[in-house]
């Protein structure tokens, strides 16, 4: 049975490396597809406005790409997995509260607890997408390898999954990335 939040049509969890361009796609389909029909769903929006209010620290800061994020990030990274431990569906449930779309794009499932979770919960609606970047192409969106951080779990976690229902080559080619979204985009409409 569903937990919270309406029966959706369609659940796309979309992983990938820092820099992959995860947030870009989940953007890019909301967009062409609408916000009434389309929610993008962040794990980490619960888990970092959690850890704002557990530390005094600036929630909206921490939603940002910026150097105060990552300031913070190690930590952030400690104290979720520590929730997670506790209750594996802790931010999964918390992101699906009161979502009334038909169509919802996780745009940052990094664990195979959090498929799980969402295979469990919604069942035969629920399909993975993994976001691909080569190297060169996150470091020209500005990643560096972090110690402690792109060696984690969040960004390792689901590298040896390997049974995505998508992949999405997003190496800076545009009219190759356009074409497997318009790929997804029909895939998606044959939901509705």
């Amino acid at each position: 049975m569903a937990p919270l939040g309406g029966a959706p049509r369609l659940v796309l969890l979309f992983s990938g490396k820092r820099k992959s361009g995860k947030d870009f796609v989940t953007e890019a389909l909301q967009s062409r597809l609408g916000a009434d029909v389309c929610a993008v769903l962040r794990l980490s929006g619960p888990l970092k406005e959690q850890y704002a209010q557990e530390h005094g620290l600036n929630f909206q800061r921490l939603l940002d790409t910026s150097t105060y994020k990552e300031a913070f990030r190690k930590d952030m990274i400690r104290w979720g997995e520590e929730k997670r431990q506790a209750d594996p569906g802790f931010f999964c449930r918390k992101i699906v509260e009161g979502i009334s779309q038909p169509i919802w794009l996780v745009s940052d499932t990094r664990r195979v607890s959090d498929i799980q979770w969402f295979r469990e919960a919604y069942g035969a609606v629920t399909q993975t997408v993994r976001v691909v970047a080569l190297e060169q192409s996150r470091q020209q969106r500005g990643w560096v390898f972090t110690p402690g951080v792109d060696d984690a779990e969040s960004e390792c976690g689901l590298d040896n999954f390997g049974d995505f229902d998508w992949v999405i080559e997003n190496h800076g080619v545009e009219q190759h990335l356009e074409e497997q979204l318009e790929n997804l985009i029909e895939f998606i409409r044959s939901r509705l």
